[in-house]
């Protein structure tokens, strides 16, 4: 099992940047696929980007590429979501979430997804 704590969200002005941490707890943390999602209020939950064990391969939903960018950090068990360009529409609250792979796929569906963190709220202002 793994256990999942985001850290780094906040209040920032339409164009700015933030950057989401996940730190990650357990065994064997380069064994898992790691992906962030998002959810609003009212609406359900959705991908926005994942990389695979190794760090070299990612995927990302169309409408944060070129602005967001995720990275890990296998030796200190950590994932980034780096968020440039922010937009209003980019307000939720933000999840870490870890998938025990065979295949090395930044899978995109959430379902396959099994250990989640508690959720970091990112607030962009207009």
């Amino acid at each position: 099992q793994v256990q999942l704590v985001e850290s780094g969200g906040g209040l920032v002005q339409a164009g700015g940047s933030l950057r989401l941490s996940c730190a990650a707890s357990g065994r064997s943390f380069s064994s898992y696929v790691m992906a962030w999602f998002r959810q609003t209020p009212g609406k359900e939950r959705e991908f926005v980007a994942a990389i695979n064990r190794s760090g070299s391969n990612s995927a990302y939903v169309d409408f944060v590429k070129g602005r967001f960018t995720i990275s890990r950090d296998n030796a200190k068990n950590t994932v980034d979501l780096q968020m440039n360009s922010l937009k209003p529409e980019d307000t939720a609250v933000y999840y870490c979430a870890a998938h025990y792979s065979v295949t090395d796929r930044p899978t995109t569906t959430e379902d396959l997804y099994h250990y989640w963190g508690q959720g970091t709220q990112v607030t962009v202002s207009s």
